[in-house]
């Protein structure tokens, strides 16, 4: 059955694949076998259980269907015994004599298989009364024999073998006649050879009508499996497409029950587009960071310049600083994804602030707000972010920084404020430019820091804002990160 359903068969003929297909799913038979295919999983279960079915349900009905041809047997033996009870006399002399004869001409005909026997049977003094017993002619010089043990006046019915290649069905009853002390067995025999007939064409018939049906309901299993998974199919073939380039997502005009797995496909496709995004513009970030650097070194390496092993000392820990920047923001990629990042902002904002102090210190910085709020990402990240823009705050402020947190759901956001000069208001998106510096009185800087915050407060769903300062009429850095 499984080799009449392969799993490559489409309606009208079969579906184009992509090169390569065919020898990985040879691969793949190779190491999982029949195993590894659905269809085939599915069929054999329903094969399997199909079968148990039929196979209770036939034995069942062979029981039910036997018992009642045996029983319908039993009870035309039994109204013979009947009949030739009630047909029965007893003369004067003790002799059994029947009124009226057997209506079955069977009973004269020898060795006919059909019989009867009425014999006499020992009184309470065990002795044999001395009256002939009466059997059919159809014995011939044969007798039935007689249990003379037990009681039965009640009908009793069993199964004999007593004659060699003859089995028989036996119906006896003891009977006592009214003015006879004459205790009579009446006895009626019939051969079991129709009956064992009948039930062996009966168990042939049901047999070959479960088969075909056991078969057809297979067949119907297999077509349902087969029709069933028939979209899984059309998504590898499209999966396949995309591989290829000759898509770019999964179509949406699938069954609701698939609709969730191609949605997620199409979002995993989505998102690992925005990777390579991502991963392009940090390699521009870090070839645009080292590319002035080099630049400054190999001029100077060109003219020969006397402060050279300073110039490269200073330059190379300028790109010693962009690849730690850079490799910051790649560990922020990696590890947005964990849904128990959680840093406190206060927390950071103390270490980055006793670290700028120690840096700048001229420099006042001061922090209010809600101590106990909570950013989503994590606390390295964290501290890289307010590091540049509180440093950038006392860099080019005029010796006052004022920090500010507050909760406003479903962001926490952080207000880093400066007493300097500001920043017209059509050349803040400028700075978040990669290395674009507005600053040009020569403080060390690589032109990063900003657009790394933007980066990194993006990967992980937040966002940053550039204002004017109300209160102390610098410039005002409004970082927003998701509450914790």
């Amino acid at each position: 059955m499984n080799a009449a359903l392969p799993a490559r068969s489409t309606p009208g003929g079969p579906s184009p694949e992509p090169a390569g297909a065919g020898a990985a799913d040879a691969v793949a038979g190779q190491r999982g076998g029949g195993t590894r295919s659905l269809t085939r999983r599915m069929i054999v279960v329903a094969m399997v259980w199909i079968s148990i079915l039929l196979f209770a349900g036939g034995f069942a009905l062979d029981r039910v269907l036997t018992a009642s041809l045996v029983r319908n047997f039993d009870e035309q033996l039994t109204l013979v015994l009947r009949s030739m009870i009630g047909a029965s006399e007893v003369y004067p002399n003790g002799e059994l004599v029947f009124s009226r004869p057997p209506a079955d001409q069977r009973f004269i005909e020898a060795y006919s298989g059909s019989y009867f026997q009425i014999s006499p049977l020992p009184g309470p003094d065990g002795k044999v009364p001395n009256v002939a017993d009466f059997p059919s002619r159809s014995l011939w010089d044969r007798r039935l024999s007689i249990d003379t043990v037990h009681d039965h006046s009640q009908t009793q019915t069993y199964d004999s073998y007593q004659f060699p290649g003859e089995p028989l069905r036996i119906v006896e009853r003891d009977v006592i006649f009214p003015g006879s002390p004459v205790k009579w067995r009446f006895q009626v025999a019939q051969s079991r050879e129709n009956l064992d007939a009948q039930l062996n064409e009966l168990r042939n018939t049901l047999v070959w009508a479960f088969v075909a049906l056991g078969l057809g309901l297979t067949v119907l299993a297999a077509l349902q499996t087969v029709y069933g998974l028939w979209p899984l199919r059309r998504v590898r073939s499209e999966v396949a497409a995309i591989r290829s380039g000759a898509k770019t997502r999964v179509s949406d005009d699938f069954p609701v029950e698939l609709q969730p797995l191609t949605e997620e496909i199409n979002q995993l496709l989505a998102h690992n587009e925005e990777q390579a995004e991502e991963a392009r513009r940090h390699a521009g970030n870090l070839a645009h960071a080292l590319k002035t650097p080099l630049t400054v070194i190999t001029n100077a390496a060109t003219a020969r310049s006397e402060d050279l092993a300073d110039t490269v000392c200073r330059e190379a820990t300028t790109m010693r600083r962009q690849v730690d920047h850079h490799l910051a923001r790649a560990r922020a990629i990696g590890r947005r994804a964990s849904a128990q990042a959680r840093a406190s902002v206060w927390e950071s904002l103390d270490a980055v602030q006793r670290a700028v102090s120690r840096m700048h210190e001229g420099v006042t910085i001061d922090i209010a707000g809600d101590r106990a709020a909570m950013a989503r990402v994590e606390r390295q990240d964290l501290d890289e972010m307010l590091g540049n823009l509180v440093e950038n705050a006392a860099k080019y402020g005029s010796g006052r920084v004022f920090v500010t947190v507050e909760k406003s759901a479903p962001f926490v956001d952080i207000l880093v404020e400066d007493d300097g000069p500001g920043i017209p208001e059509a050349l803040r998106t400028e700075l978040f430019t990669r290395g674009k510096r507005l600053d040009t009185t020569g403080k060390p800087g690589t032109g990063l820091g900003l657009a790394i915050v933007r980066d990194v407060a993006e990967i992980y769903g937040g966002r940053i804002t550039l204002e004017e300062s109300e209160d102390l009429g610098g410039l005002l850095a409004k970082l927003s990160l998701p509450l914790g």
